[in-house]
């Protein structure tokens, strides 16, 4: 089994992360494009180009499922990806978490690029999913960038001014950009108050996973062999794991899979 991931950089660790765990045999095809990155601030057209461009550089090595790790792609792009490549590729798109967030009502905030926060899209979810939750979009300046470069000062500035933009006393967090999952340990200690263990956080990586391996008609298998290799596609090239994904936990995990080495395609 092959499970190939697509975003404009690391944010995709986490979704593939998750595919790992679930499936320690599967194969992972990792494509993005750092040279383009962030996409948010792109227009539409540049975006489906873009993510366009990533999911056929992944189909190159026939894979059995394509996810689009990356809110932004999902929102522009995933119409096009799914005419291109469905059937014979199933594609899964991401949504943020509202809806689970929103399930227990109370205080929600939900952490987005700035470009994505107050968009429709993200205002349609919060009607269609909010619920009974009273919920505050908060634009994270600059946190994808950060976590993408892994530069945990910058992530601890990002992370404290969007802390400081949620409610006291929130609830539930949701995590509207995969990249904020990288940082979920950071994001939860900032907004946690004294003694308290701060909110849930939601995040969408493992919902996407196991979509995947569900439009691939294979069940989930922790115990499954740890065989699965690991293909690096950046900006269409083989490539190794980016040196800042080593400095999460979802991208270690990664590189030490299997044989302990990542391989890049050849």
């Amino acid at each position: 089994m092959k499970i190939a991931l697509l975003d404009s950089g690391i944010g995709l660790l986490a979704a593939a992360a998750a595919v790992r765990r679930a499936r320690p045999d599967a194969d992972l095809v990792l494509s993005s494009d750092p040279g383009g990155m962030p996409w948010g601030p792109r227009t539409a057209d540049d975006i489906t180009g873009r993510a366009l461009a990533c999911a056929r550089a992944a189909a190159r090595y026939g894979p059995d499922a394509l996810i689009v790790a990356c809110n932004t792609a999902s929102v522009h792009a995933l119409p096009v990806l799914r005419a291109e490549l469905e059937p014979a590729v199933p594609v899964v798109g991401t949504v943020p978490a509202v809806k689970p967030a929103a399930a227990g009502g109370g205080s929600v905030a939900v952490w987005a690029t700035p470009a994505t926060t107050g968009s429709p899209y993200q205002r349609r979810l919060i009607a269609d999913f909010g619920g009974g939750a009273e919920i505050t979009e908060v634009p994270c300046h600059g946190l994808a960038d950060a976590v993408e470069s892994g530069d945990t000062r910058a992530v601890d500035a990002a992370v404290a001014a969007a802390a400081a933009l949620t409610p006291r006393g929130v609830r539930a967090v949701v995590l509207g950009c995969t990249h904020y999952e990288l940082v979920a340990d950071r994001i939860r200690a900032a907004l946690a108050a004294e003694g308290a263990p701060g909110p849930a956080l939601y995040g969408s990586a493992a919902a996407v996973a196991a979509q995947a391996l569900r439009r691939t008609g294979l069940a989930p298998d922790p115990q499954a062999a740890p065989t699965g290799g690991l293909t690096v596609l950046l900006g269409g090239r083989p490539a190794g794991l980016p040196r800042p994904a080593r400095s999460y936990a979802e991208g270690r995990l990664l590189a030490e899979a299997g044989s302990g080495a990542v391989r890049a395609a050849g």
